[in-house]
């Protein structure tokens, strides 16, 4: 029984259609999904992938329309770092940014940029054998489009004190406050850094949680057993409807999950019509006129680029 790695990582944005402008548009990340917040219907919860929105390509947001942009600090993860196939990929997106206006930093194999929001990337080329995680997009070929992810990179001011839990979930390490989550199919790294000065605020811009792959059900029980062992406090199995989860804190602070890979985004619409409509889960069906109205109108980015 092994996690394989990423599963999602969830964000909050100020701007759903700046969000969906970005992650769809400007770095071609599929819209796979479009829903709303479970414990606040009146937000979306917005999904990009791969083409079919796999666990370890599924970048998420929370829509909080005018939300402060958000700073990370201590127990907040602060970057994003995605799987690219070589520098010749890296060469291209430093240009696709510039020429929209987004700066960019390159340090060998690595390049940083921010959202418009201030989310921090960094597209690495890394050699892993985990098969590509790629979507389709106008304007970005296949052979340069992002590949999943690589890590997540936090800040914490004790990272010596997380290295028991992240044991107890499978965790290898791998350099100094640097580890690994390795299954049989995927691996995803997960580093703590020095956290800045300056308290953090979680808004727009800033990390939510980050999901790791689990199973199924069975899985979830046996890894909320070993938490518990642990002196962790995970939650009961919380059903998402595209995945089930279970959540707890690091002792870093950093907002963990636990989500099933057994279920999948094609369960309420057809692999190829995914994120076009909005799907609500069963106890907001009801509430569908009332929703719509509140929602801040999305275009379809896919239709927009083939128009």
């Amino acid at each position: 029984m092994a996690l394989e790695g990423l599963h999602h990582i969830t964000a909050i944005t100020g701007d759903a259609p700046g969000s969906v402008d970005f992650y769809a548009r400007l770095l071609g990340l599929r819209l796979v999904k479009k829903t709303v917040n479970f414990d606040a219907p009146d937000v979306y919860h917005l999904y990009f992938g791969d083409e079919t929105g796999t666990p370890g390509s599924i970048l998420t947001f929370f829509e909080f329309p005018g939300a402060r942009p958000g700073r990370a600090g201590a127990g907040m993860v602060h970057r994003i770092a995605w799987r690219v196939a070589g520098d010749h990929a890296l060469d291209l997106w430093a240009r696709r940014l510039e020429a929209e206006g987004v700066t960019s930093r390159r340090t060998g194999s690595s390049l940083r940029f921010a959202d418009p929001e201030g989310l921090e990337h960094e597209l690495i080329v890394a050699d892993v054998p985990d098969a590509p995680l790629v979507a389709g997009a106008a304007g970005v070929p296949a052979d340069v489009a992002l590949q999943g992810f690589h890590a997540v990179r936090a800040y914490s001011p004790r990272p010596e004190a997380s290295a028991g839990l992240l044991e107890v979930l499978g965790f290898a390490p791998v350099g100094d406050d640097e580890w690994e989550l390795a299954g049989e199919r995927r691996r995803a790294r997960y580093v703590h850094d020095a956290p800045p000065p300056a308290r953090g605020a979680q808004s727009a811009g800033t990390v939510h949680h980050v999901a790791w792959s689990a199973a199924d059900d069975a899985e979830l029980d046996a890894f909320r057993a070993r938490l518990r062992e642990a002196g962790a406090h995970p939650t009961t199995i919380i059903d998402r409807q595209y995945f089930h989860s279970v959540y707890f804190r690091e002792p870093s602070g950093v907002l963990f999950e636990l989500a099933s890979r057994d279920i999948g985004f094609d369960v309420d619409e057809p692999a190829e019509s995914l994120g076009q409509d909005l799907k609500l889960p069963p106890q907001y069906e009801g509430h569908r006129a009332q929703l719509v109205e509140i929602l801040t109108p999305l275009p379809n980015p896919r239709a927009e680029a083939s128009a």
